[in-house]
């Protein structure tokens, strides 16, 4: 062997002990110049298998123990219980799910880690063309577990929703800095979920000087959003492809949309022929934006909204005979909880049955279910039941769910989370 082959033998060989050594005392080494002194998670012998097939949530009760110093909201390395490898990601004692991965590789987790991950999430968003206002991250599909973006135009806004997230929040802000040089940046972190990880709601403008109503345009039509007080982060995105769908179904038809928020399918059903809209939404706040937003494309002669509670004033208009060629049901989830999937069942089987007894033969339901807790299964055999109740037949015309920005990832259940159904319904 010669002198060069033994010094490289020698090397090779001090390499492989040192990463020994680490693993051994909890930690790993991916080469011999970079020793990381990070904790590291071991898991349980037995632990459930969507961790080996991608998942990036790992549970306390899959946990057996952590090696080394960390707090809340750092990053560890995971390993299982051979020691093997699991990937990087970031941990919080307080939580129900302890380790949230970043990545499956040994690499750093830094500013430039986050700067790259969201080029990627925006590269993916230009090929389908979602570039003018589009979620820019969605979460676990973007391999940034707890972050939210959504573009509108020239502003942007973020939801850190764990406390390794929110660690990250000036490295998320400086990136998008960086990449898309925006008017404003806001931030909306005034949702409950926050306070499961030790984290307080919060809300405001953390970039730039602008007004929290946004203009933009869906589809060739105008709409303000209120990213300082609207839901969630002010507009629903994931919709935009299915308000595209209903075309073909309402024209020259009456259209009663139900939930309708800010008026987004009642405005779309007029533009596309609609004879007349009526929308109706309990919060008198979301009838008025509905009304301006209306008014922004030249509809609102034909587009009329009222505020009411929706069970209530179905199931009246239904004891009328009052009748619409169309009904479009976009509820909110009903349930954040796995223990009230059968009360949320139950809300959407009495609002799709209040709504098929008021569509006359041979209209149209437009129906969605926004939770990811009720699967696409239970969606469907919730509309048939409905129907049955209110002797209908159905007939599906179309089964789709959010648009391609919210990319759905197979195994990662919170990715799958919208139901949309038009179906044609017919007197039995």
């Amino acid at each position: 062997m010669l002198p060069t082959q033994r010094k490289a033998k020698k090397w090779q060989n001090l390499n492989g002990w040192l990463n020994k050594l680490q693993v051994n005392m909890g930690q790993r080494c991916p080469s011999v110049c970079y020793i990381c002194c990070m904790a590291t998670v071991w898991l349980k012998k037995q632990i459930a298998p969507r961790i080996g097939n991608g998942h990036p949530w790992i549970y306390s009760n899959e946990i057996d123990s952590v090696k080394g110093e960390v707090s809340g909201g750092e990053i560890v390395d995971v390993v299982f219980h051979t020691g093997k490898p699991v990937g990087r990601g970031y941990y919080n004692p307080l939580s129900q799910i302890q380790v949230r991965l970043l990545t499956r590789k040994q690499e750093k987790i830094d500013e430039t880690f986050f700067l790259q991950k969201i080029r990627k999430a925006w590269e993916y968003r230009r090929k389908l063309g979602y570039t003018k206002n589009c979620r820019l991250v969605f979460g676990e599909a973007d391999d940034l577990p707890a972050l939210i973006i959504d573009k509108f135009n020239d502003v942007f806004v973020i939801q850190t929703l764990a406390l390794g997230m929110d660690k990250w929040k000036q490295a998320i802000v400086d990136a998008l800095i960086e990449l898309f040089s925006p008017r404003g940046i806001y931030e909306r972190n005034d949702v409950p979920v926050r306070e499961l990880e030790g984290l307080p709601q919060q809300k405001g403008p953390l970039y730039g000087d602008f007004l929290t109503d946004v203009p933009i345009v869906e589809n060739g039509l105008h709409f303000l959003v209120d990213v300082a007080n609207g839901q969630k982060t002010g507009h629903f995105l994931d919709q935009q492809d299915n308000r595209k769908a209903i075309a073909s179904i309402v024209k020259d038809a009456e259209v009663l949309g139900v939930f309708t928020y800010t008026g987004t399918f009642e405005i779309h059903a007029a533009h596309y022929g609609a004879k007349t809209v009526l929308g109706l939404d309990v919060s008198e706040q979301a009838v008025e934006r509905a009304r301006i937003n209306a008014g922004l494309n030249g509809l609102d002669t034909r587009c009329t909204f009222q505020a009411g509670n929706a069970f209530d004033l179905l199931k009246a208009w239904g004891k009328e005979g009052r009748k619409f060629d169309v009904v479009m049901l976009d509820p909110p989830a009903f349930t954040k909880s796995r223990s009230h999937i059968d009360k949320a069942l139950t809300g959407y089987k009495e609002i799709n049955l209040r709504g098929m007894q008021l569509i006359r033969d041979g209209g149209f339901l437009v129906s969605s279910s926004c939770t990811n807790l009720v699967s696409e299964e239970q969606f469907l055999q919730t509309i048939e039941d409905a129907a049955r109740d209110a002797k209908k037949r159905i007939r599906q015309v179309l089964l789709g769910h959010q648009s391609g920005d919210h990319p759905i990832v197979r195994g990662i259940d919170n990715t799958h989370y919208l139901k949309f159904l038009i179906a044609e319904v017919t007197d039995k």
